[in-house]
């Protein structure tokens, strides 16, 4: 486990678009392609934006969607399809980005998500921590068992509050109550993990996860078990944690 903090958000997104980019074109260079995984919400909105910069070769690129809500149209403006699209694959129109659509019947979406990802092992993973440490939507108390790489989770109310919080929402009522999610093993199976996590509102959320057990109700601490994550925090989000 690696820990940098940076001074500011924008330091923070941009230390950790150039960490996963060199783990894209290390894959790249070594087997031709690259796997990855990307997530959404506020905490990547640097990420993004500086990723988007890199210099890598984005035709031999394959990424996935980590979550996305389900029964939510992909014009909502809190759609994780809708998100990415702008911010990520309409700017750099990688080989292939595999969206979740949450629109479809969810067993057979989760069907097709878990066959597609079985074949294309992942070498960087861009994560983030919730405000209740989930990680994905894998709120808590999460299934660390599953073997399924895609499941449907129920989301608690302070996961639903943060999306509310974050502005994406107009009442906690609109907020959907269920979601597709890469499951914790999943995960887990990435090559390597980049982490970010901006903000004060996550300090205990990363202490919690950095520096407490690993235990289902605190989800992001199973990435302490893990050999290549890289956290990226700024001063505030780390602000509790033992230096």
């Amino acid at each position: 486990m690696n820990v940098i903090i940076s001074q500011t958000k924008s330091e923070l997104g941009q230390q950790a678009a150039q960490k996963g980019a060199e783990f894209i074109n290390e894959a790249i260079n070594r087997k031709g392609k690259a796997n990855i995984v990307v997530a959404t919400g506020a905490s990547q909105f640097e990420v993004l934006a500086a990723l988007v910069q890199a210099d890598i070769d984005w035709s031999k690129v394959t990424a996935f969607h980590l979550d996305e809500y389900i029964d939510l149209s992909k014009e909502h403006p809190a759609s994780f399809r809708k998100y990415l699209k702008e911010r990520f694959v309409d700017k750099v129109h990688p080989s292939q980005f595999i969206y979740i659509n949450g629109e479809n019947d969810v067993e057979i979406e989760c069907h097709r998500l878990n066959h597609l990802i079985t074949q294309s092992p992942i070498d960087v993973s861009f994560v983030g921590i919730g405000e209740n440490g989930h990680l994905a939507f894998n709120d808590p108390p999460a299934d660390l068992h599953t073997k399924k790489p895609f499941i449907t989770v129920d989301l608690d109310e302070d996961c639903r509050r943060q999306q509310l919080n974050e502005g994406w929402f107009q009442s906690l009522e609109s907020v959907p109550k269920q979601a597709i999610s890469m499951s914790i093993n999943q995960i887990m199976l990435s090559h390597h993990i980049i982490c970010s996590v901006p903000d004060q509102r996550k300090s205990l959320a990363v202490l919690n996860s950095l520096q407490g057990e690993v235990t289902p109700e605190v989800p992001a601490s199973v990435l302490q078990k893990h050999a290549s994550t890289y956290f990226f925090l700024d001063l505030a989000s780390s602000s509790m944690l033992e230096k």
